[in-house]
């Protein structure tokens, strides 16, 4: 892919149109707040997982077919709307700490939240995401033909963004992830609810 970099570097394979990217054990994003400790989350933020990012000016469609083998709670393959360490958004595919297999988004303004989505029970799926200015919608796919939304939030982001994949495993002990038929599209979208 061409222009991606990295942030924590990983290995990467290329076979058949598929890209897969090796999540080492104990990687992850997400920002804690020391008011979750009372739930016994840790207190300390984590941005180790492996991310493959290209910079993208403006608005723009990104959409990507997702698969792994889950092993571990929070497994995930995952794409990532990166400003800074404070600013971002991320849409995954993560087995979750219920015993399924979820779309979860997470957003993050200095703080992440945790939102569990729609449970899910094909072995892949697809994730977008769009962007029109600083408003940013999540949307999933079983089938790659019908998007139906899953997040809508709003990130002061600037003009420039980092825009790519993420392999994680927060607790677990890692493996690959897979990503297929990745398109980027710089384009606006009529409906951010609706992604297209």
């Amino acid at each position: 892919m061409k222009d991606f970099k990295w942030i924590n570097e990983s290995r990467l394979e290329e076979k058949d149109g598929v890209l897969t990217i090796h999540a080492p054990a104990k990687t992850d994003f997400f920002n804690y707040g020391l008011a979750l400790n009372a739930f016994g989350m840790p207190d300390e933020s984590v941005s180790n997982a492996p991310y493959y990012y290209t910079e993208v000016e403006g608005d723009f469609v990104l959409r990507v077919k997702v698969s792994l083998e889950f092993m571990a709670d929070y497994d995930a393959c995952a794409i990532l709307l990166l400003k800074d360490g404070l600013h971002w958004g991320k849409l995954c595919f993560e087995q979750s700490d219920f015993g399924t297999k979820a779309v979860v988004s997470v957003v993050t303004q200095v703080r992440s939240d945790d939102a569990n989505g729609v449970n899910v029970t094909e072995k892949a799926i697809w994730l977008q995401a769009a962007r029109v200015g600083n408003y940013f919608s999540f949307h999933y796919s079983r089938d790659g033909e019908r998007f139906d939304m899953t997040r809508l939030f709003y990130m002061e982001a600037g003009q420039t963004l980092k825009v790519g994949l993420v392999a994680q495993s927060p607790i677990g002990d890692g493996g690959p992830r897979h990503f297929e038929h990745f398109t980027l599209e710089r384009r606006t979208v009529k409906n951010l609810r609706q992604g297209k």
